[in-house]
């Protein structure tokens, strides 16, 4: 990939860069966690400084197609502007009229955004002739095109891979440090390694296990995933999780674990409850700890206990590289939260690399107040991530290494 170095002088330059900001918002349409777009700031920074016309591509949500000023990307422009010390101008369509006058507009060193790519069903399309033609409009906005917006590289749309083969190409920074973290935990990792996952769905990391545990040393399973595996040993889970069609896939994985002469750690006691009010943000009944082997019927677990986040911790801080995806339990609920709590504090007593791997992992670091330095990298996108560690080929990356 080439790097935003290797473009050139820019001054006068438009440039066309995909960044990812799409955020979370409260009801009064408040951004409640900005990482994403600080992400963006030092390629930003050094378009705007060395005299480029900046114009911004980036979505919000899923409008699915169609204009939806609960989608606007108005509160971006807003922080953007707060954060780069500049007035972020936004316009009032994709590819429209407004696009047009706003990037017509631009002088040296300014910063446009266009509003949310997703308005346009072009966009996330099947078809490429499609995709084609939307980025052919894009492309007019720009000389060059700049690809840091590494939560989508995993996805073929048109503001990410159509129109990278349309101008000359670079990666951000954010893209190429990103690539370069995730490259040295599948290619080169210290070791110890270890890999925590969690999350619900076991079926959702099944991929990320299979090539893991090639590379890894051990695998930590948490949250809801790790159910499917207790259950799959014979144990008792109550009303927890279970993904029946993956038993036999979660055997086969521990006695491959086990033949390979590595170690897949799971929950030796739970937190369990009769369930919870996600609106209430609160457990339903009393949270008790209990056995991991002998979840009561009727109780669900949903959050690792006091013994496993010693195991857990300790198996974390003893590594020299760790990879995170997934929290340990509903973390969003205090009384489930401590769990998720004990990996993020391990993950800052790490003596090497630590990768906080996207997703609701960021999301928790930042909700249980941890700065983001205390990591050795917090990944901006969780779904790139677990694609590039499946091994999958992404998009927005080969279409960036292509000769251009």
């Amino acid at each position: 990939m080439k790097s935003v170095a290797d473009l050139g002088d820019l001054s006068g330059t438009r440039v066309l860069i995909r960044c990812d900001f799409n955020v979370p918002l409260d009801a009064d349409k408040n951004i409640t966690d900005d990482g994403r777009i600080r992400a963006a700031l030092p390629t930003l920074t050094t378009l705007r400084e060395a005299g480029a016309r900046v114009v911004v591509m980036a979505h919000l949500g899923r409008p699915k197609g169609e204009a939806n000023p609960k989608y606007s990307l108005a509160p971006v422009a807003a922080r953007l502007s707060e954060l780069l010390g500049v007035d972020v101008k936004l316009a009032g369509d994709v590819v429209g009229e407004s696009a047009k006058a706003t990037v017509e507009a631009l002088g040296d060193g300014d910063v446009a955004l266009l509003e949310n790519v997703r308005y346009e069903p072009a966009e996330e399309s099947k078809d490429q002739a499609a995709r084609q033609e939307l980025a052919a409009k894009y492309a007019a906005f720009g000389d060059l095109f700049v690809s840091d917006g590494f939560g989508v590289v995993h996805r073929k749309q048109a503001s990410v891979y159509d129109v990278a083969k349309l101008l000359p190409n670079a990666a951000g920074f954010l893209v190429a440090k990103e690539v370069g973290v995730l490259r040295k935990l599948t290619e080169s990792p210290e070791r110890p390694y270890v890999v925590v996952l969690g999350g619900a769905k076991v079926a959702d990391k099944l991929a990320v296990i299979d090539n893991l545990l090639k590379v890894a040393d051990t695998l930590v399973i948490g949250g809801g995933m790790a159910f499917t595996f207790l259950k799959a040993q014979g144990h008792e889970i109550g009303d927890s999780l279970l993904d029946e069609s993956n038993l036999q896939t979660c055997l086969d994985y521990l006695e491959q674990a086990r033949q390979a002469g590595k170690q897949i750690l799971l929950p030796v006691d739970v937190r369990v409850a009769e369930g919870m009010d996600f609106d209430a943000r609160q457990a339903k009944g009393d949270v008790e700890v209990v056995s991991a082997a002998t979840i009561p019927a009727g109780k669900q677990g949903l959050d690792i206990g006091p013994e496993t986040e010693k195991l857990f911790a300790d198996a974390i801080k003893g590594a020299r590289t760790v990879f995170w995806n997934g929290p340990m339990g509903v973390f969003e609920i205090e009384a489930l939260s401590h769990g998720t709590a004990a990996v993020a504090q391990a993950l800052t007593e790490v003596d090497g690399l630590s990768v906080v791997g996207g997703g609701d992992s960021a999301a928790a670091v930042r909700v249980l107040g941890h700065a983001d330095d205390a990591f050795g990298h917090i990944s901006t996108g969780g779904g790139a991530s677990l694609e590039f560690l499946e091994g999958k080929e992404l998009p927005g990356i080969s279409v960036l290494e292509e000769d251009n």
